[in-house]
């Protein structure tokens, strides 16, 4: 939405382009809740588990880069995982500073279960695959768009 060309009470909440990613966020929430739940998981975890499947061994650091997450926020994400047996940390020998996170036997157990659980959840976008690759790339191009303008601004 242009909101220079629109004044006061012309407003519409249902032309932000924010409300209606905020709104989609929130219905995939109510998608992924009841399977989450199943596997014992928040969102935040899974897509912890997710980024930790795809490459085990990452710095805390690294890992909050890849998910837009600072350190204070991770750090709980990852002892619960840990406490769960999903996932071990370890200083990192080379560099004591540097927390590495590697996915355990659990971690990966949960893995195959979590492919069978959420196997179906693209289909209730509604999208066709095309689609669906193109507007996941069109959210990610959004995203790093409003990072750069955020950070130049700041």
């Amino acid at each position: 939405m242009n909101t220079k060309t629109k004044q006061g009470s012309d407003l519409k909440l249902s032309e932000f382009l924010c409300f209606a990613v905020y709104s989609a966020n929130l219905a995939f929430g109510k998608i992924y809740r009841p399977i989450l739940d199943e596997l014992g998981l928040t969102y935040t975890q899974y897509v912890t588990l997710v980024a930790l499947w795809e490459e085990s061994d990452q710095t805390v650091s690294g890992l909050g880069e890849k998910l837009f997450l600072e350190s204070n926020t991770l750090t709980p994400i990852l002892k619960k995982l840990e406490a769960m047996g999903y996932v071990e940390r370890a200083r990192d020998p080379a560099d004591e500073r540097q927390v590495r996170i590697q996915v355990t036997q659990g971690g990966r157990r949960l893995r195959e279960k979590a492919i069978k659980a959420l196997a179906d959840l693209n289909g209730a976008t509604g999208l066709s695959a095309k689609d669906f690759s193109r507007m996941q790339r069109e959210i990610v191009t959004l995203r790093n768009s409003l990072i750069e303008a955020a950070d130049h601004a700041g």
